[in-house]
């Protein structure tokens, strides 16, 4: 017995849940192995959530434990995301970042983080010493840093909007809008309603993000949950800029929950300083609880010393969809067929390199549609 109506109905080899950029990448790679598909995206606009809501950094690969997927993906993603750009002309820039240290007794972290990229096959970072900071970046205070060559920056909302033009180009349905309300399996297809139409498909893909456990539940796939982590950046006020050149990041937290507070130059020329990482329960709310100014400048002055309280503005925020719980410090891509539901194709959890990675996400996850589809 179904409530799914049975009018209008359309049959599609390929559903698409979630229309940022791996959904988008997704599409590509689909469509492009002659598979009819549509993206199903439950905003009114592809890419508003954390594809665009991110620091538009091009990862090299240095920080993931080898032989996950995250430090497998990432550095194959990074070579395809920048071709993509040049070939799409999306702002993006190769301009390498420092990884810095201010403490002498921190060497040792800045070492086996180096010693990590290379395990991962990121074979072009180099130590270097305060003279080359300096060189690179006059303003920031370091008594040694690691440089990545290969990391860049991106423009986040020009990639959104190529990806969907080449979707668009391969004929792929983009259908913004469309959430999905409910959702049945069988041994055929997988009929997805929405608010206008039934979409039955053959394989689902879910790249809901946020709502990716949601999705999951809703088509009767395994269940996991996502937890929003939400991060705040601030931004340098115009005048202060020529403070900051290209990237410069702190040694990671020992945690695993981000980065660290980074500055990061964007393609248009603004710097951010973020993101914060804060587990929240709301998987909306990007404004409540903003942090202080004030935390900003204290992480930015042990790399900026010179920096003042008002140089500061706060900026935008974000909140990223990670697979884990606080008390866990890695967590790893979720890229995979579904036990319970054999036509469900998982992409999940994707928070940082997702934006990097997303093309090579792309082509896994187009394998294992492949796989589905030959069922």
């Amino acid at each position: 017995g179904t409530d799914l109506p049975m009018e209008p109905t359309v049959a599609i080899d390929v559903a698409i849940v979630g229309g940022g950029v791996v959904g988008l990448a997704a599409a590509c790679a689909v469509a492009s192995r002659g598979h009819t598909t549509c993206v199903l995206e439950r905003r009114p606009r592809f890419g508003l959530d954390a594809s665009t809501h991110n620091s538009g950094v091009i990862h090299a690969g240095l920080y993931y434990p080898a032989g996950s997927v995250k430090a497998a993906i990432c550095v194959e993603g990074r070579e395809r995301l920048y071709a993509f750009c040049a070939d799409q002309g999306v702002p993006a820039e190769r301009c390498g970042k420092l990884v810095v240290t201010a403490e002498s007794s921190e060497m040792s972290r800045l070492e086996a983080l180096a010693a990590r990229a290379g395990a991962n096959g990121v074979d072009d970072v180099e130590l270097v010493d305060r003279a080359f900071v300096r060189r690179r970046e006059p303003h920031v205070e370091a008594v040694a840093a690691l440089w990545s060559p290969s990391t860049g920056i991106i423009e986040a909302e020009a990639l959104v909007r190529a990806l969907a033009r080449v979707a668009g180009e391969q004929d792929v349905a983009l259908l913004p809008g469309s959430s999905v309300e409910a959702a049945e399996a069988d041994d055929d297809a997988v009929a997805i309603r929405t608010p206008r139409e039934t979409i039955c498909a053959r394989a689902v893909v879910n790249a809901a993000g946020l709502y990716a456990d949601e999705v999951s539940a809703r088509i009767g796939g395994e269940a996991f949950t996502i937890y929003p982590v939400r991060g705040d950046y601030a931004e340098l006020v115009p005048s202060a800029r020529p403070l900051v050149r290209h990237l410069v990041y702190p040694l990671p937290f020992a945690s695993g929950h981000g980065l660290g507070v980074h500055l990061t130059r964007t393609t248009w020329g603004s710097v951010t300083l973020g993101p914060t990482a804060r587990y929240q329960a709301r998987k909306d709310d990007y404004e409540s609880d903003r942090e202080d100014l004030v935390h900003f400048h204290a992480a930015a002055r042990q790399m900026l010393p010179a920096l003042r309280l008002d140089q500061l503005r706060p900026g935008g925020s974000g909140i990223r969809a990670r697979g884990a719980p606080a008390d866990v410090p890695f967590s790893d891509f979720r890229i995979h067929r579904d036990a319970n539901v054999p036509r469900l194709v998982h992409a999940a959890g994707i928070d940082s390199p997702g934006l990097t990675a997303c093309l090579a996400i792309a082509e896994r996850v187009a394998g294992l549609v492949d796989d589905v589809l030959r069922g």
